[in-house]
């Protein structure tokens, strides 16, 4: 009897694992060129005229979206409609789910007024010097006016090195003072230093996101201001009133800086006054009158942050700064997509999302914006399709999302994270961002990056699985963190300390350029990252495999 009833339990087994390897099958052959490409084409097309958050091309994309979801049987996730059978407000509410999660946003420009001055305070008398906005100083102001008066903390580089053994905020304290700081980081101007080969940015990404992580870690330290000076640049060629004769760049020459979209910045309201750092890059001549008279020599700290490796970083005495900016503001509506498969479980929660917004139009120029980030776009709504078409109820929820506002400071992401209830039912987060080009150096067309949860090396053992098992034939570069950032949408899941993937194909010269077309694709490179992460949320989703 026991030996039938094991007989019996491997055949039930047996059946359901065959079972469910069809079902796979099923949805991973509906991931084909034609599907990829036809979705890639529309969402990057002149119809949506460039996807910049708030405009109308951006809604029209979000309705794409939302009908595709629906198309693909997915249910609605996003916000409910509450109405009534009568005019009067009478009889039972009438709940209606949509594919649209609704929320505001805070567009700001500077305003009017911008004013710097820089204070010297010596033996009882003060100095004021009162700089000119666009001849000595440009500001890059938060989402709302504010006025300053702070001491001046130098801060070499305002770095902090990722294997935390430099630190320019170490020995200082920053909080609620204005922060002077150089660009670059230690070595950048020697190619054959140690700390140039030790501290450089990986590649053209790393180079972009050098910024944002100078920022976040001034942010973090409590500054409420960067004052930034690049000795090796004059910032005053940006802000000339004759400019002569013509820009001239590679898609446009015209009288006037051709620049994307129509809208400015934007941010989130929020529940309190929380703003974004301002930064204010100035010429060296301020520099100069900031450092007159302190013990700071830009050059000599060059010099020994590049060959010692080691912060200086001090508290100005005897300076401090004004600083008083205007902003002009306003209100305005925006979308994210969201759609569900709701699994056996729905307390465990999988997110598969990509931005669907780009920066939009100006002067008859259109940003598609078909790898940034219509491709991802495209890879979010071709895995519900895959996982539709295989009819099998998952053991987790899945969420299928479609953010708007990434362009703007991963606006969209950041809401539905802080929105979603419970938080803690979100076990994982896939993002796709840029992963339709090839560079130039990738011959074969098979060479992607995955940003990971490095606590959760299961996420790298299954890529490395999958690639082989499914034949994606993809030579992926590995990059585990603890807690991935960076400028794209897994970065608030990993902030909540939601083990995250995050899949980019390559960098390309028509990033954030007019040329960013569909016909620049590489279908097939797509189809197969897509087809990965397909296998990828099947294994965790599915099949049931613990993420630690």
């Amino acid at each position: 009897m026991k030996s039938l009833f094991n007989f019996i339990f491997f055949v039930v087994i047996s059946f359901s694992f065959v079972n469910a390897q069809s079902e796979f099958e099923t949805g991973l052959k509906g991931i084909t060129d034609n599907v990829v490409q036809a979705q890639l084409e529309f969402l990057a097309s002149d119809w949506m005229e460039g996807r910049e958050t708030g405009t109308r091309g951006n809604e029209q994309a979000a309705d794409y979206i939302a009908s595709m979801f629906k198309l693909y049987g997915l249910e609605p996730a996003g916000d409910i409609i509450r109405s009534y059978p009568s005019r009067r407000g009478g009889g039972e509410v009438i709940e209606t789910p949509t594919y649209f999660q609704n929320f505001s946003l805070i567009e700001y420009s500077p305003g009017e007024d911008q004013n710097l001055s820089v204070i010297t305070s010596s033996q009882g008398t003060k100095k004021k010097i009162n700089f000119k906005h666009n001849v000595d100083f440009s500001v890059r102001s938060s989402s709302v006016g504010i006025s300053i008066e702070s001491p001046i903390v130098f801060v070499g580089y305002g770095f902090k090195s990722k294997d935390g053994d430099y630190n320019d905020f170490e020995d200082v304290n920053v909080k609620d003072k204005i922060i002077l700081r150089l660009s670059g980081y230690p070595g950048h101007k020697d190619t054959t230093s140690e700390a140039y080969k030790k501290y450089k940015p990986e590649g053209r990404w790393g180079i972009w996101m050098l910024a944002r992580e100078k920022n976040t870690a001034a942010s973090e330290a409590g500054a409420i201001a960067v004052l930034e000076i690049n000795p090796d640049a004059d910032p005053s060629l940006n802000w000339a009133v004759n400019y002569p004769f013509r820009y001239s760049e590679k898609h446009y020459e015209g009288t006037k800086r051709l620049t994307a979209g129509v809208r400015n910045r934007m941010t989130l309201p929020g529940r309190d006054l929380s703003q974004s750092i301002i930064t204010i890059e100035i010429t060296e001549r301020a520099a100069s009158e900031i450092l007159n008279g302190t013990k700071v020599d830009l050059e000599e700290f060059e010099k020994n942050a590049m060959n010692r490796m080691k912060p200086a970083s001090s508290e100005l005495k005897g300076k401090s700064i004004f600083v008083e900016t205007t902003v002009d503001s306003k209100i305005y509506k925006v979308r994210n997509v969201l759609g569900k498969i709701e699994g056996k479980n729905p307390n465990e929660v999988i997110v598969i999302g990509g931005h669907y917004d780009h920066v939009g139009m100006n002067k008859g120029y259109i940003w598609n914006g078909s790898d940034d980030n219509a491709s991802g776009t495209v890879g979010v709504m071709t895995i519900a399709k895959a996982f539709a078409e295989s009819g099998i109820k998952p053991e987790k929820t899945i969420i299928f999302a479609a953010w708007t506002g990434e362009e703007k400071g991963l606006l969209g992401s950041q809401y539905f994270v802080e929105n979603y209830e419970p938080v803690n039912n979100i076990i994982l987060n896939l993002n796709y961002d840029m992963i339709s080009r090839t560079a130039e150096t990738d011959t074969l067309g098979v060479e992607c990056s995955m940003t990971f949860t490095s606590t959760s090396p299961v996420l790298q053992e299954t890529a490395e699985k999958l690639n082989e098992d499914i034949a994606a034939n993809l030579k992926i570069n590995f990059r585990g963190s603890e807690q991935p950032g960076g400028g794209s949408d897994h970065a608030p899941f990993a902030r909540k300390d939601i083990p995250i993937f995050y899949f980019m194909a390559g960098w390309h010269d028509d990033y954030h350029q007019p040329s960013d077309h569909a016909d620049k694709a590489d279908i097939n490179k797509m189809k197969n990252i897509i087809r990965l992460g397909y296998g990828m949320i099947w294994e965790f989703a599915v099949n049931g495999t613990a993420l630690k």
